[in-house]
């Protein structure tokens, strides 16, 4: 079995997380991220655990480049995790227009990345998981643009469901809560450090979400919404 799994939004949080927990179960991972600084990190104390790839994934030629690369040196793509995105919380009067397109870079991200992965899918079949939110579940008081791009991606997830059902392409959403990461750097009036402390560790989360999807067993959890015990 192929066991290459691409994995965006890599270099930090959930996504580095997931990351580690696949290649310590004896997957290949590419690692898609824009954040350079975070890659050479990586680089530097993971040496040659990763595949790593440095761009946007909102931008389509990169996307498509990158995935025919990763498909050429690897021979198939058993697995697509799509978890980049970058949040912008804000009253609904505040947002402008850079931090809307801010939110839509992980929609776009997850449609180019999918759109070049199922090229070859369709024919060896896989799977897609795309990480979401609970925002994609419902409104959020400082979260109208983000949970406007949650909720069109939770859209396009289950419009990909209804194409490649009863195909060898299975589709995954994945709906967290709070993570505690840096996701929340740029936004402490909204979510302080000491508010962060309490939400879910990524790597627990990983886990969950590992041991759910990436199973032998003959049943599948297409949807997974995840809280923190209270």
């Amino acid at each position: 079995m192929n066991k290459t799994v691409i994995v965006t939004g890599g270099a930090n949080g959930l996504g580095l997380e997931l990351a580690k927990v696949l290649s310590a179960n004896d997957f290949e991972v590419c690692i898609i991220d824009n954040d350079e600084k975070a890659l050479a990190k990586i680089a530097k104390k993971f040496k040659q655990t990763f595949k790593l790839f440095n761009g946007n994934v909102a931008d389509e030629k990169f996307v498509a480049k990158t995935v025919k690369e990763i498909t050429k040196n690897s021979g198939g793509i058993f697995a697509l995790i799509n978890c980049a995105g970058s949040p912008s919380f804000k009253m609904p009067t505040e947002y402008t227009s850079k931090d809307v397109d801010l939110c839509l870079e992980g929609l776009k991200g997850m449609i180019f990345c999918s759109t070049h992965v199922l090229k070859q899918m369709e024919v060896s079949g896989g799977k897609i998981i795309n990480i979401m939110s609970s925002a994609a579940l419902r409104g959020n008081k400082q979260e109208a643009a983000y949970c406007a791009t949650k909720w069109a991606e939770r859209g396009y997830t289950e419009s990909l469901k209804a194409a490649y059902a009863g195909t060898k392409v299975q589709i995954f959403g994945v709906y967290p809560g709070g993570i505690n990461t840096n996701f929340y750097k740029h936004s402490r009036d909204y979510v302080s450090m000491e508010k962060q402390q309490t939400f879910m560790p990524a790597k627990d989360l990983s886990e969950v979400i590992y041991e759910n999807i990436f199973t032998d067993k003959k049943l599948v959890v297409e949807d997974l919404i995840i809280n923190r015990i209270k």
